[in-house]
């Protein structure tokens, strides 16, 4: 039996921005889509085009408010190949959050409260 990565689940409170979010800050692509018959929940699937792992939206209809993220912390991260060039592009956008010069690395935070971490490629 063999196990693999697939995806990684994020609920989202609007689709929209968090779409645009995802593909300005990290070049992600919706590749597919699954609609509720009741339109009661949105999954919305990126990829990168370059691995096969995947980041998954959930919308959910009837939820009201923001996410409660709690002290879970429970992150994404993102690899880059021109650390200098991904910085300015997320100090341009405002959503660096945290940085560690020390390790070589920084945080930014998408729009629903998630931290995401940038590395330098290996």
């Amino acid at each position: 039996m063999a196990l693999w990565f697939d995806h990684v689940n994020l609920n989202v409170t609007d689709l929209d921005r968090s779409l645009r979010f995802y593909e300005e800050a990290f070049g992600l692509k919706e590749v597919r889509r699954k609609v509720a018959g009741d339109e009661s929940f949105i999954l919305a699937f990126l990829g990168d085009g370059k691995t096969p792992m995947g980041l998954e939206l959930t919308w959910l209809r009837d939820k009201e408010g923001a996410y409660e993220l709690g002290d879970n912390e429970t992150h994404l991260a993102f690899a880059t190949e021109d650390m200098d060039a991904t910085h300015a592009l997320h100090e341009k956008m405002g959503c660096i959050c945290f940085e560690n010069p020390k390790m070589g690395i920084y945080f930014v935070e998408d729009p629903d409260g998630y931290w995401i971490e940038v590395v330098p490629e290996k």
